[in-house]
């Protein structure tokens, strides 16, 4: 992280938050193999699951666009305006800042930058006003943060075994084909527990929203009512970074992007992750603990097929083949795509497009343009 926290160009936070400890569902693993990087992307099953929870609802937006940090070289007026000739339409963009927490209404500098469109959807406040007025979903939600946070770390300590493995057995000598046949099957292991725990954090949030039932809620009703009045005047969602898991559960629960409909959406650092079907935590040299990526929950699924890494040359040894191979490997089929500054990816329904000079993780270790 680094100390800036002025205005909109907050940076991502990528934060140790998240889980919950329902028993866990086994699940069939992935099929253990090395993938080559020359393959279709096929769905998943994992992320299948993702149309079978809270998200399965979401409308798929006709048009996305992801974006680096805007914090040194923003670029996102040069997004917009391409939204603004594709639609044949410009009118005021919907802001979400929520994920920089108290200091959300700080959009000065971003009103500025997108010519002075800027509408801001206030979520984090709208939340904090519900909390205030309904203290039985203010403890409801904390016993859901609690459990969701004590699934994390158990997960965490599965994870790092599970990887130790996968990495020493690529270091081990001997025959060839029976190591890769181990670190395979090693890899498919890994995979079949992101995939159990991201199924167990869905199952948290149902059943939260099962007993619960927020969308009923008359100050949670109220503040819909409200932000709906805003999105009708806005032809466009912008959704910037920060806290990546206060974004994704207050979004959530105002269903902000149900709301939205099929309009265009604009998203940047932790914004894009909260956008894709998985959001991953990264960070090969963290300040504490283990440089292990980590699955973290299930996304919005607005765009199909991407692994979103913001800030990845800041957190990522991408200069180590065999660190980018078994990442790129091991979310496949999704494509592994760094987001650094002045990089672009759009999605227009149909496509994905990687804009030249954004870089994609290769399962063969290299770090070029182009998704993997």
């Amino acid at each position: 992280m680094d100390g800036e926290r002025s205005g909109w160009r907050r940076p991502v936070t990528f934060f140790r938050d998240g889980g919950g400890l329902p028993a866990l569902h086994p699940r069939v693993a992935p099929k253990a193999r090395l993938v080559t990087g020359n393959e279709p992307a096929k769905p998943s099953r994992e992320l299948e699951l993702a149309r079978r929870g809270p998200l399965r609802n979401v409308t798929r937006p006709m048009h996305v666009i992801l974006l680096g940090p805007q914090r040194l070289q923003p670029i996102l007026n040069q997004a917009v305006a391409d939204v603004d000739r594709k639609v044949g339409a410009r009118g005021h963009l919907a802001v979400v800042t929520a994920g920089w927490e108290e200091r959300e209404l700080e959009i000065q500098e971003l009103d500025e930058h997108v010519g002075g469109r800027a509408r801001n959807l206030e979520i984090y406040h709208r939340v904090e006003d519900i909390f205030a007025k309904d203290p039985e979903l203010l403890l409801a939600m904390r016993q859901r943060h609690d459990a969701l946070r004590e699934l994390q770390e158990l997960y965490r300590v599965r994870l790092l075994h599970q990887v130790a493995a996968v990495t020493e057995l690529a270091a081990r000598p001997g025959r060839a084909d029976l190591r890769q046949a181990a670190q395979a099957a090693a890899l498919g292991a890994v995979r079949t527990l992101d995939a159990e725990h991201l199924d167990a954090a869905q199952h948290i949030h149902a059943d939260f929203e099962r007993r619960f039932v927020p969308s009923e809620r008359p100050h949670v009703q109220r503040h819909q009512r409200e932000i709906a009045h805003v999105l009708q005047e806005c032809s466009i969602l912008c959704i910037a970074g920060g806290h990546v898991g206060v974004l994704l559960h207050r979004l959530r629960l105002f269903d902000v992007l149900g709301l939205h409909g099929k309009r265009p959406i604009i998203a940047w650092s932790a914004g894009a992750m909260v956008c894709t079907e998985r959001v991953v935590l990264f960070h090969d040299s963290p300040p504490q603990g283990q440089g292990s990526a980590e699955a973290y929950e299930f996304g919005f699924g607005c765009i199909p097929g991407v692994v979103a890494l913001p800030h990845a040359r800041r957190r990522l040894e991408l200069d180590d083949p065999q660190r980018v191979a078994r990442l790129a490997q091991r979310f496949a089929p999704s494509r592994a795509i760094a987001l650094d500054e002045r990089t672009r990816v759009d999605w227009d329904g149909k496509r994905l497009t990687v804009q030249p000079g954004t870089r994609g993780l290769h399962a063969d270790g290299s770090v070029r343009e182009g998704a993997a």
